[in-house]
């Protein structure tokens, strides 16, 4: 039996320029501000980025009430800067054979940025495991972030 894959679609206007939310995206030292649901944190040193095609990133969660790990990683399949980034998304520590696949979507709007976020391949478990709702609450903490950086607080 063949079990069908999932996907969804995440579209955000972000009140920052294009080359501020590619940032975002690609630099660690960035990512660390918001690449995590609300009560998650992503340590800086335990974030590794190589954005480039081929290239792999790794970082891990940490559940802020129990310490609970969750180690992220894939590889870059596109990256067109400052538009395009789709990668594979998964444990690094299991097979990536299969893993879902995310494609990132950045336009300019005048002094906006719409994201389009698409995760594909995802199976039923991983659906129900709240995934949606986790990436829902991480653009909520990267358009705070965001914000700060617009307004010159970071």
């Amino acid at each position: 039996m063949t079990e069908t894959k999932k996907e969804f679609t995440i579209t955000r206007v972000f009140d920052a320029p294009v080359d501020v939310v590619w940032r975002a995206w690609t630099d660690p030292d960035e990512v660390v501000h918001w690449l995590h649901p609300r009560g998650v944190t992503t340590p800086r040193d335990t974030i590794e980025f190589d954005t480039r095609e081929g290239g792999e990133y790794r970082y891990t969660m940490v559940n802020d009430a129990d310490g609970s790990e969750y180690p992220t990683g894939g590889t870059y399949l596109e990256v067109i800067e400052p538009e395009r980034l789709k990668f594979t998304w998964g444990n690094p520590d299991e097979s990536m054979n299969g893993a879902p696949v995310i494609t990132v979507t950045l336009a300019s709007q005048g002094d906006k940025t719409e994201m389009t976020f698409h995760l594909e391949g995802l199976s039923e478990d991983l659906l129900g495991a709240g995934i949606y709702e986790g990436w829902q609450s991480a653009f909520d903490v990267m358009d705070d972030y965001l914000s700060e950086v617009q307004s010159g607080a970071h």
